[in-house]
């Protein structure tokens, strides 16, 4: 007998449900409200639930399979060509049912608290990080016009311009002193932050189990190893290390034809900052 499969389009308040009991077969559709959902999910047996992997996907992926369903996260990029015609909700939830039919369609795992949590410290801290490097930049342009010329590397930044800023006869301009000090005040505060997210991320990644392991790998520390157990999670639901890799996109594109092959460069479809840590290792080990 079939399981019944449960297509959920997700969004913010509303959502577009589709019921399937056989194959190639939509039984029911129906909008439901955010509050209602749970509700209505609660009513069907075991069944199949079918999502998009997106941000809120793991919330209700959790909470679905806390009521006894098997839940299916699959990618939208690989759904997309399922949905016909103009995009509607009702359009994208069919989409989904299709798509779950496809068995070359890899599901999408869901990610755990923990996960998430990773996720979310990794995200504050590249936020810092890109607005500590804006401002260090900033600095370094403000005192270039006035044919002041920083040390290279960014921990060199904030004592010279302290220095600047405390010795009266320096070329800096009186008006400009009190917000170059609050600036470099501001990038202290920034590198507090990032080292105080650090500490949390040390303290979180040993609570699973392959992060140690990970650390053992040359090339991998801490933002790396924690980065694959947030992102990743189990790697061994890959097959070969190639899918992994193909999975970050480090693989090179193809474009061949008959006899004719022909590789390009990486794909660049996976994760961006997962992808950034790992060649950011890999160069660490080689030069």
């Amino acid at each position: 007998m079939e399981r019944t499969t449960v297509a959920i389009d997700l969004a913010k308040t509303v959502f577009q449900v589709a019921v399937s009991h056989r194959p190639g077969k939509t039984t029911e559709t129906r909008r439901v409200r955010r509050r209602q959902l749970p509700v209505l999910m609660a009513q069907y047996p075991c069944s199949v639930v079918v999502m998009e992997a997106c941000g809120s996907s793991s919330f209700w992926g959790r909470k679905f399979q806390s009521m006894g369903h098997e839940v299916r996260l699959l990618p939208p990029s690989q759904v997309k060509p399922y949905v016909r015609r103009n995009k509607t909700d009702s359009a994208d939830a069919k989409a989904l049912l299709e798509a779950h039919r496809n068995e070359a369609i890899r599901p999408v795992p869901v990610k755990s608290i923990g996960q998430q949590t990773l996720a979310a410290l990794h995200r504050f801290r590249a936020g810092w990080m890109a607005e500590r490097t804006a401002r260090i930049n900033g600095l370094r342009g403000v005192l270039r016009e006035l044919g002041v010329v920083i040390p290279v590397g960014a921990p060199r930044v904030v004592p010279a311009v302290m220095v600047l800023v405390e010795d009266a006869e320096s070329e800096v301009p009186d008006g400009l002193r009190h917000t170059l000090w609050e600036v470099c005040r501001e990038i202290r505060d920034l590198e507090r932050r990032i080292k105080e997210v650090e500490r949390q991320l040390e303290a979180l990644g040993k609570q699973f189990p392959a992060h140690a392991r990970l650390r053992t790998i040359p090339g991998v520390g801490l933002l790396t190893a924690t980065a694959l157990l947030a992102f990743v999670g189990d790697a061994r639901r890959f097959t070969t290390g190639r899918h992994l890799a193909s999975y970050l996109g480090l693989t090179p594109n193809e474009h061949s034809s008959g006899l004719t092959r022909h590789l390009g460069g990486i794909s660049k479809r996976g994760d961006r900052y997962l992808r950034m840590l790992l060649v950011h290792g890999a160069r660490s080990v080689l030069f």
